[in-house]
């Protein structure tokens, strides 16, 4: 059987990237501890934006490492977990402009949800590389 025929479905098969095309969100990049959370509130600093509000506080050692927050007050479960699909995703996809060791806290506004997915990469990328430059002034 050819590989580019569809099958018996009618559907071709979905290509998978290659394991250098692959971008992942491993563990030791995201922010998981409670005590980590309330450091990067009490000690960061904030980035503002139309979707979301960015907190981040540099660290002396380690790499970036991100987080979200995602309270009740956005909506029941479902559109919980899909705000933090849409940020998890958009993350992965920018985390390589943050060099050095930061923690960032992602705090989502409820019009994530209905936001163009595109929008909302340009702004966690801006976001991204605001932090990026103010980490590199310091």
């Amino acid at each position: 059987m050819n590989a580019d025929a569809p099958n018996r479905s009618g559907v071709r098969p979905v290509e998978q990237p290659t394991a250098r095309q692959r971008v992942t969100f491993p563990r030791a990049a995201r922010l998981l501890k409670h005590a980590d959370f309330e450091r990067v509130y009490k000690q960061g600093r904030r980035h503002f934006s139309s979707h979301m509000t960015v907190f981040y506080l540099r660290q002396m050692e380690g790499s970036a490492r991100t987080g979200f927050t995602v309270g009740r007050v956005l909506g029941g479960a479902v559109e919980r977990n899909r705000i933090k699909r849409r940020l998890r995703e958009a993350v992965r996809q920018h985390r390589a402009i943050l060099k050095g060791a930061v923690d960032v806290v992602i705090n989502p506004k409820k019009s994530v949800l209905k936001v163009e997915f595109p929008i909302l990469l340009q702004e966690v990328s801006r976001a991204f590389e605001t932090i990026a430059r103010k980490i590199a002034e310091k």
